[in-house]
């Protein structure tokens, strides 16, 4: 092996490591974001059990998941395989996004910046794929930091976004940016209208309560044995429930068959003859009582997931967002298919969307412009 070419190996294994070493950061991000710990104090990272900070020669990415098993080398419990997926994940995608975009070594310059905005991009694709799967939030901090972040590289890099100047670069990144807020907006209110509630009814009536168990956590809701958390019922001030109630007690009143309409911070009960009281729920300790029915607010996707997309237009153009949403909503719909087929309907529930659109996202870096192509040929013949 000559030494150009063992030079041209060690700096392939080089862009793979790089990105081992930034998954090592989007490790950080992705445990401490949605935890509101920063993420530069404590500088080092730490185990998630025991709170000891990791030396340097045991936080090598990769390699030191694997030669110490799994487990914290202080306290000896196990750390979990996210951390060496998302450093091998990172990994790959920046040796992918050299092997897409990369050339000549001398002309460097040319390919280099091109591909240092890709993997900020796939970067945080990463991060917020992880944090949304954990947590199923997508933070302000990658969504709208993101965006921030595609509109300088598409500025900078016109490329990105299918153009020859920096202005039209700009321009075309945010207009991209706001068809994906504007587009998807418009199905999640859409799909709000159409879908957004689940109705259960029961044979007969089964009790009912509202109750704040910690004062530092949302309340809960309990019916029929179900338990639902009050953010998972509430995601904006319009969302109500409705609660068809046999026996209804709020402190000391109590109602007998009315329905009860719960909103975000406030209780309106109607009666039979029409007449509706309101109540701040602020002010209400016991809420309890019996129910037949009860309907509650249901959302397709969070609002976190338009502005997701809307990262990704600011980075790719207007071509991936349409792409993205296509191959996201195939992706989701294939996935649930399959879950069903073999039973296992709940998993493809735990999913939320950020993800499919983060797969729809890589799918355009590595093959969106070959599909279009494909396509528009397929069209021309036709």
């Amino acid at each position: 092996m000559t030494s150009i070419v063992f030079l041209n190996a060690l700096l392939h294994f080089m862009f793979f490591f790089m990105g081992a070493g930034v998954g090592s950061f989007l490790n950080v991000v992705i445990y401490r974001l949605p935890r509101d710990i920063s993420v530069n104090q404590p500088r080092r990272s730490f185990c998630p059990s025991c709170k000891q900070q990791i030396p340097m020669w045991l936080n090598i990415p990769v390699l030191s998941w694997i030669m110490l098993r799994g487990k914290c080398a202080k306290c000896g419990c196990s750390i979990s395989p996210r951390y060496l997926g998302v450093e091998l994940l990172t990994g790959l995608l920046f040796y992918a996004v050299f092997w897409k975009v990369g050339g000549d070594w001398s002309a460097m310059k040319a390919w280099g910046p091109q591909m240092l905005c890709l993997w900020i991009f796939v970067s945080l694709l990463i991060a917020g794929t992880f944090i949304d799967i954990e947590h199923f939030i997508l933070p302000h901090e990658i969504t709208i930091g993101g965006t921030v972040a595609g509109l300088i590289c598409a500025f900078a890099v016109p490329e990105l976004v299918g153009e020859e100047t920096h202005l039209r670069g700009f321009l075309i990144s945010l207009a991209s940016g706001a068809l994906g807020l504007g587009g998807l907006w418009l199905v999640v209110e859409l799909g709000k209208l159409a879908f957004g509630r689940v109705r259960h009814v029961f044979d007969k009536a089964e009790p009912w309560s509202v109750t704040q168990p910690n004062d530092e956590e949302p309340p809960i809701v309990v019916f029929a044995g179900e338990t639902l958390s009050w953010a998972d019922i509430f995601m904006r001030s319009s969302d109500r429930m409705l609660i068809t109630c046999a026996e209804l007690r709020a402190n000391e009143q109590s109602w007998q068959n009315v329905t009860a309409e719960l909103w975000m911070e406030k209780l309106k009960v109607r009666t039979g003859d029409g007449k509706l009281e309101e109540f701040d729920l602020g002010h209400i300790i016991r809420l309890e009582g019996t129910t037949t029915q009860v309907v509650i607010p249901r959302e397709a996707m969070g609002f976190g997931d338009v502005l997701f997309l809307m990262m990704i237009g600011s980075f790719a153009g207007w071509k991936a967002v349409l792409f993205t949403i296509l191959v996201a909503s195939v992706l989701g719909s294939v996935l649930a298919g399959f879950w069903k087929l073999i039973g296992r309907s709940e998993w493809g529930a735990k999913i939320p969307f950020g993800p499919y659109l983060a797969a729809g996202a890589v799918f355009w870096i590595f093959f969106g412009q070959e599909c279009l192509r494909w396509y528009l040929g397929l069209m021309v013949r036709g």
